[in-house]
């Protein structure tokens, strides 16, 4: 029986024993160390960790970093100092650290070296699929000078290309001779350009079309800002081997995937993994297959003027914001709503119409000004008859006249005068609507650039997204867990969403050259709009949410609504421009009833003079006893009242009459579709208000869903069709909440139209006057 505590003590011992971890110390040895590379040290540590989880402790000693900067000396003994110490795995990063490891065949303690170098120059042997040397083991990775090079002459065409590299490395590493024989397949010229600041860079730019950044990884960002800024006054593209951050920072374009650095870590962390539970280092795979990815920054490419081959879009993620870098101007809404009133030639031509109606004013009342002609006259008489007219008609003769013809009196006269102001007073009211239209059309012209940005900016990212998915469904026909259809279907899906991403792109180009035809700015100038938010800017300023709150209020809707049509009655410009019109119709009806009795009074002179006589017959025979007068005038007057004028009188009134009953009916339909535009207004502006809100619910909601599904397809738990239903409700979802405010603000415009009265344009004073007669209707409603 006293066996038997001996027993389990020695059983509690074994299982303690057995939870307890083992604790591993890792050592690090790098070529160099910047301030951009600690976070990824970081980034390496934790994933190690996480990937390790329970099965052992991880400990990563600060004094177990090691750098040589480049030094060969200090780099042996960093390597043979963490083979002294008690470290139990060594993380080797670098060439330096390559061309001291790899050539040892002997390694007293586990070694994994990893980011060496290019496959292009790699010294490892290639051939096999794991280093089959003891305590050690490498990773190659897939990318390649060549490949790299290759797709720049495809998208360049350089002739004569810069390759920046390392100084220290470039003294490393064969360069020239790999180099020399891949430009040389490229049928181009090259220069090498070893640096060791981005100033040795700058100073070889010259004479060479394009730029490789073969190196820099160690780069500090600032350095690198500097020089893409160089290139972009250049206008030169460039290459580079770091991957999409540094294309991000503004170079043009590269091969390597975002997820290339993450893949990269997480096999590090597998390799040590599998190391701590039981696999040799020396059966450990070194092959890493990265997927290559074309990335080019859009903004750098527009900055450079450097053409995109829509061959290429299906397989390119595209990094930078959706905004015209080129743009000579940058419009916000106020500006647009002025230059459009000042510029765009539909209103100029409007304007014209006022004009020509302001002309027929002044030809009607010019029928009271006096009329004065003069006229000459040269003749020439048969002398025979000439001889016996007693010089009253010599042979030859001039002579001239001036007449003076004033009216006093015209009924016709007046009402002509009545009607043309009525007329021009009509056409301008006509000329205000169009200015109405015009802010608008320029403002709706606006917004739907900004609807058009989000558009492409949301498809760009479905096709990310989809390129995602279709990673997944190639992982899952791998491993078995899906069949080839899921694949294909997503490539499908892959190529519509490219074309559905193309049409959006084209889109907004669409939507900026019909904003530079409203503007009346030539059609190829750069421009670009500034986004808007309801509660900043001048939406703010003029207080649009309180519209919003007003509207969210159902016991104030109804007479609010009541409230717009009677201003709106009170504002339109086509409601006026009929009075006018009815005036200017009554007017006719009275000159063609009780007025066309009235007379007409005119007053004319007139001064005749004869120049000149000779021939026969130009003097009067001497028995005759009278001279001839040349010069002499007459004046009078005449009234005249029409009587019966083919009855166009009664015609005419009664045309009148209908023309009259026909604008009456007009205004009546006007007035009525004033009234549902508004209520209509108002509705919309409600729907928008709702879908505000619950587009960004529903976009939170979609984009969860869509995570979850995208887990549970990978793991085989969904099927294709569930993961595409989510991944398309995302984007419906993405694309109602980025045009929300826009449609908002759209439909807030569009009911202003309809009052024929906009906030933004007017002063604070009459906005408050505004909303004044809103209290005082609602009070006089009570």
């Amino acid at each position: 029986m006293k066996k038997l505590p001996l027993l389990l003590l020695s059983l509690f011992s074994v299982f303690a024993l057995a939870q307890t971890k083992q604790t591993y110390k890792i050592g690090m040895l790098l070529d160099n160390q910047t301030p951009e590379l600690a976070p990824l040290v970081q980034q390496l540590k934790g994933e190690i960790k996480a990937v390790v989880g329970e099965d052992a402790n991880m400990e990563f000693p600060e004094d177990a970093i090691l750098v040589s900067n480049f030094d060969p000396e200090r780099a042996r003994s960093n390597y043979n100092r963490l083979l002294d110490s008690d470290i139990d795995i060594i993380l080797a990063f670098g060439v330096l650290n390559n061309e001291i490891i790899s050539p040892l065949t002997v390694h007293r303690k586990p070694t994994i070296l990893f980011g060496a170098v290019n496959r292009d120059v790699q010294q490892l042997d290639l051939s096999k699929t794991s280093s089959g040397i003891e305590n050690f083991t490498y990773l190659i990775e897939s990318e390649s000078y060549q490949e790299d090079l290759n797709r720049f002459k495809e998208l360049s065409d350089f002739k004569n290309l810069g390759i920046a590299v390392d100084a220290p490395i470039a003294e490393i590493l064969p360069l020239k001779e790999i180099f020399d024989a891949e430009l040389a397949s490229l049928d181009a010229s090259y220069r090498l350009i070893k640096f060791e600041s981005v100033d040795d860079i700058i100073a070889n730019l010259d004479e060479i079309d394009a730029l490789y950044m073969a190196g820099g990884f160690f780069m500090a960002t600032e350095e690198k800002k500097i020089l893409i800024q160089k290139l972009i006054e250049r206008k030169m593209p460039s290459f580079t081997v770091n991957g999409p951050a540094d294309v991000k920072m503004g170079f043009l374009a590269t091969l390597q995937a975002e997820e290339n650095l993450d893949q990269f870590f997480r096999r590090i962390a597998l390799n040590i993994e599998a190391y701590i539970t039981g696999t040799p280092m020396a059966e450990l795979p070194v092959f890493i297959d990265y997927n290559p990815r074309l990335t080019i920054n859009y903004n750098t490419s527009e900055f450079i003027e450097f053409p995109i081959k829509y061959s290429l879009i299906a397989e390119t993620d595209f990094v930078g914001e959706f905004r015209n870098v080129l743009s000579e101007k940058e419009y916000d809404l106020l500006t647009v709503i002025d230059q459009a009133l000042e510029q765009n030639l539909a209103i100029q031509s409007d304007q014209r119409d006022v004009d020509l109606a302001t002309q027929d004013v002044k030809t009607a009342t010019s029928n009271y000004l006096p009329s004065l002609t003069a006229s000459g006259t040269a003749s020439y008489v048969d002398p025979d008859l000439a001889e016996i007219s007693n010089g009253q008609n010599p042979e030859f003769s001039t002579a001239g006249n001036l007449t003076l013809n004033q009216t006093i009196f015209s009924e016709a006269a007046n009402a002509n005068i009545a009607i043309q102001k009525k007329l021009q007073k009509a056409q301008q009211e006509d000329f205000n609507a169009a200015q109405l239209d015009l802010i608008f059309n320029a403002s709706n012209a606006y917004f739907n650039v900004l609807i058009l940005k989000a558009n492409a900016q949301i498809q760009v990212r479905n096709v990310d997204l989809t390129k995602r998915n279709l990673e997944i469904s190639k992982q899952n026909f791998e491993a078995g867990q899906s069949g080839k259809s899921d694949m294909l279907r997503f490539r499908s899906e892959m190529a519509q969403n490219t074309q559905a991403m193309v049409e959006a792109i084209n889109q907004l180009e669409q939507g900026f050259l019909f904003l530079n035809q409203i503007l009346n700015n030539p059609t190829d100038l750069e421009i670009d709009v500034a986004d808007v938010q309801m509660d900043e800017g001048i939406f703010e300023e003029y207080k649009y949410d309180e519209l919003f709150s007003l509207l969210d209020n159902p016991t104030l809707q109804e007479s609010f609504t009541d409230f717009l049509i009677q201003e709106a009655y009170k504002n339109a410009p086509e409601l006026k421009s009929l009075g006018y019109n009815l005036e200017a119709t009554d007017r006719n009806i009275r000159l063609n009833s009780f007025g066309r009795f009235l007379p007409t009074v005119a007053l004319q002179g007139q001064y005749n003079s004869t120049f000149n006589r000779s021939g026969a017959g130009s003097t009067v025979p001497p028995n005759l006893g009278f001279g001839l007068v040349d010069n002499y005038y007459t004046a009078g007057a005449s009234i005249s009242i029409p009587i019966i004028n083919q009855n166009l009188n009664n015609i005419n009134r009664q045309t009148a009459l209908i023309q009259k009953d026909q604008l009456e009916i007009n205004k009546d339909n006007l007035e009525l579709g004033i009234a549902v535009n508004v209520r209509n207004g108002v509705l919309n502006l409600v729907n928008q208000m709702s879908n505000i809100q619950l587009s960004k619910i529903s976009e939170e909601t979609a984009a969860e869903a869509l995570e979850l599904t995208r887990a549970s397809y990978s793991e085989g738990a969904v099927n294709i069709v569930q993961l595409l239903d989510a991944q398309n409700n995302f984007l419906d979802a993405q694309l109602a909440r980025a045009n929300a405010v826009y449609n908002f603000l759209i439909n807030a415009l569009q009911l202003e139209r309809f009052l024929g009265y906009y906030f933004l344009l007017n002063a604070e004073a009459d906005n408050n006057a505004f909303k004044q007669r809103f209290f005082e209707y609602l009070n006089n409603e009570k």
